[in-house]
């Protein structure tokens, strides 16, 4: 490094790009998409509708909504040598690392994979989100000794992924909540999986080679595995009842609970008081209203405690939960929902591309003398 370069450790607060996708006002808790107030989005607009935005720049008219529906519904069926590739693989493997695999096999058989044209990149973007959904469940089913589910065609797409995953047809309520939860997931500007696609992309390399590096970066507990780890404190605790001792010992023991605080937004997390909602929704009408109760009094205990505000993660653990989505396919549906923010970086970084190389700051030793083998 130069003299006059500063180490800045994980880059926080270091602008590394300009964008036009997502507004985040860490200070003031605000996050708007392309100018759109997220709570406006997450309780009004559809998954498809706040796709369309991230990848054309407006909300679609209805004719332009029909159209994208139409393309995303086509494109839901994956080739049948990705589902021959989830049989061979063990039972256990993390769905994470299938997914990641799944987009690297799916790269292999699109027809504009090498493609990284403005419109061709936009086409893949659809396919992706489509056929990214259809992999997690059919790997889940899969896995569980199933068949997979095909794909409904007279379904949106948060209502068809609970399909394909459960075999029922989900309730408008269920249908609701689980839309927008994607949709406070599609984007979140430079997060270490935003950034991961388009450090891949700055090299002028494709869609799927991002989006598989994405969806590694997403794997760690530190990022997408957050509501994982959540949920599992939450089974832990077991009861609303059992929340007050809980959250003594691990106070007593300085036990790190997952679900709290966040790198940028020092005034709260706005998706988590939306998720909050949605969870209270969803958790009553599918009878797991517990799990809602007991984030409630954690939350409290822990706030009053530390001071510390959940962020997305928190909720959307109770909410996936009584939506009937196994634990470990949490940080997949955050993906499924994400997918959409990192198709839309791709392109923007595609469109306006300079390789993506930081330095490091050396602190090994010094120039050292070569000695030869037989003096060492």
């Amino acid at each position: 490094m130069t003299e006059s370069s500063a180490l800045i450790r994980g880059l926080e607060g270091v602008v590394a790009a300009e964008t036009q996708l997502c507004d985040l006002d860490g200070a003031n808790g605000r996050l708007a998409y392309r100018g759109y107030d997220i709570a406006d989005l997450a309780r009004q607009a559809t998954f498809e509708e706040v796709c369309y935005l991230l990848w054309r720049g407006e909300l679609p008219k209805p004719g332009q909504l029909d159209r994208l529906s139409v393309e995303l519904i086509a494109a839901r069926p994956i080739p049948s040598a990705l589902v021959d590739a989830f049989r061979l693989m063990p039972k256990d493997t993390d769905p994470m690392r299938a997914l990641q695999a799944a987009v690297a096999i799916l790269g292999m058989s699109d027809p504009e994979t090498t493609d990284n044209s403005h419109e061709a990149n936009v086409r893949k973007a659809a396919r992706l989100t489509s056929q990214m959904a259809t992999a997690i469940c059919a790997h889940h089913r899969i896995r569980s000794g199933q068949e997979p589910i095909a794909p409904a065609t007279t379904l949106g797409h948060a209502a068809n992924f609970l399909y394909m995953l459960t075999g029922q047809r989900p309730s408008p309520v269920v249908t609701k909540a689980f839309d927008g939860s994607l949709t406070l997931y599609a984007e979140h500007e430079l997060n270490a999986s935003t950034f991961t696609t388009r450090v891949i992309v700055s090299t002028q390399s494709d869609m799927h080679s991002a989006v598989a590096g994405g969806v590694g970066a997403l794997k760690g507990p530190l990022h997408g595995g957050a509501g994982e780890a959540v949920m599992r404190t939450l089974m832990e605790i077991g009861e609303v009842a059992n929340v007050d001792a809980f959250t003594e010992k691990a106070l007593a023991e300085k036990r790190r609970l997952m679900g709290f605080g966040h790198r940028v937004y020092k005034a709260g997390d706005p998706r988590a008081a939306i998720l909050r909602g949605m969870a209270e929704d969803a958790c009553r009408q599918s009878g797991q209203f517990k799990w809602y109760e007991m984030a409630v009094a954690l939350h409290d205990r822990i706030n009053k405690a530390k001071g510390l505000i959940p962020n997305v993660d928190f909720y959307s653990a109770p909410l996936f939960y009584s939506l009937g989505i196994p634990v470990d396919l949490f940080t997949p549906v955050i993906a499924a929902g994400r997918i959409a923010g990192w198709s839309a970086n791709i392109v923007e970084q595609h469109d306006d591309n300079r390789l993506i190389r930081p330095r490091g700051e050396y602190i090994g030793p010094t120039r050292r003398a070569w000695m030869a083998l037989e003096k060492r």
